[in-house]
């Protein structure tokens, strides 16, 4: 079969349209509300191009490398997207990257996780997956989250939410060690902890015919210009929302959150498909596998960056910040710990959710 017949003709015009909206863009060809809806037409385009992009290599890889390749592809994006406008923001920046990577590990643990566990509530009552991939993970997240995100805020060398340069170039390495360990665990020492065994028989692929190569490079392709589209389409429409959040009175913090959001939206709906697809393991190393590449890669990058240019890197987070990153955690573990997902554990994910974005809102 010929690559052309096995690729719909809408996602690779959808990267195209992109390129072009931010092409006229940069030279101003469009102003004003016209800009912003083709922004926003481009955006959905390109996020939804992505999703099927990726399923395609994620399909020829096959599991579990195949849930690695959006993760990779998205935080590689996202650490390039962080670092430069650090280099553009100076001292206001400084507590960029940690804003971020709260952000996006907020979003995926109660959010993407949450609606994966409600919707396959739904669908199919209860969902099993393997306890052992899920333990694994969830041990190098929590000890990255709580040494990049929480510790900072006790020690003593440097006051504050800071490390010491010292310190910081010791979370870098040791952040790259567990992300390390955690991968060698993943696709070679243990890689059955993290394979699908109890999906119904009867349940398609997404992709009945495994893909060929060449479909694949084509796809690998389209699916990184359209994560790049993604990225670059969601700083354009920065401004527009820091002025929507302004009119509202909400905190500059929500900006975070929804470019945060808009950045994940594509490994949420893969993670979405799968669950739906009674691929609740596929859906958890999709997310699991997000969260630790976005804070695993992005710290040691941010950090690096941070010695190199001499600046101040802010990572400790909040008291209020803190609790709900250390329940998060604590429910999470909690309701994955016997291997079968219910509706209720969905639900209160979710609830946990909500919370954040409201006291984001109103703190």
């Amino acid at each position: 079969m010929q690559p052309s017949a096995q690729i719909p003709v809408w996602t690779i015009a959808a990267p195209l349209l992109a390129a072009a909206v931010l092409g006229a863009a940069a030279l101003g060809v469009a102003h004003g509300a016209l800009i912003v809806g083709l922004i926003a037409i481009g955006l959905a385009g390109s996020v939804f191009a992505a999703v099927h992009h990726a399923e395609v290599v994620a399909h020829r890889a096959g599991e579990p490398y195949g849930t690695l390749v959006l993760a990779f592809a998205v935080t590689l994006i996202e650490v390039a997207l962080i670092v430069s406008l650090m280099a553009a923001g100076g001292p206001q920046a400084s507590g960029l990257a940690r804003d971020t990577v709260f952000a996006a590990v907020m979003i995926i643990l109660t959010g993407i996780i949450g609606v994966c566990l409600v919707v396959g509530g739904i669908m199919h009552r209860e969902q099993s997956f393997r306890l052992d991939g899920v333990s694994a993970a969830l041990v190098a997240l929590g000890t990255i989250v709580i040494l990049t995100l929480v510790f900072p805020n006790y020690t003593l060398t440097t006051p504050g939410p800071y490390y010491s340069p010292s310190q910081l170039a010791l979370i870098a390495a040791v952040t790259l060690v567990v992300y390390g360990a955690f991968l060698f665990t993943q696709t070679i020492a243990h890689r059955p902890f993290f394979l699908d065994e109890d999906a119904d028989a009867d349940t398609p692929a997404p992709h009945a015919v495994r893909p060929s190569n060449g479909v694949t490079a084509i796809c690998s392709a389209l699916l990184l210009v359209s994560l790049v589209t993604v990225v670059l389409l969601a700083k354009k429409l920065a401004p527009s929302l820091e002025a929507a959040v302004l009119r509202l009175g909400a905190p500059n913090a929500l900006v975070g959150v929804i470019i945060a959001a808009i950045v994940l939206l594509p490994e949420g709906l893969a993670a979405l498909g799968a669950a739906r697809s009674n691929r609740l393991q596929a859906s958890l190393n999709l997310a699991l596998g997000s969260a630790l590449a976005s804070i695993g890669l992005t710290i040691p990058a941010v950090s690096i960056f941070s010695l190199l240019m001499h600046t101040e890197l802010r990572l400790g987070l909040d008291s209020k910040s803190s609790l709900l990153l250390m329940l998060s955690l604590f429910v999470l573990t909690v309701a994955l710990r016997t291997g079968r997902a219910i509706l209720l554990h969905g639900v209160v994910l979710l609830v946990v959710f909500v919370v954040y974005l409201f006291t984001t809102v109103v703190p």
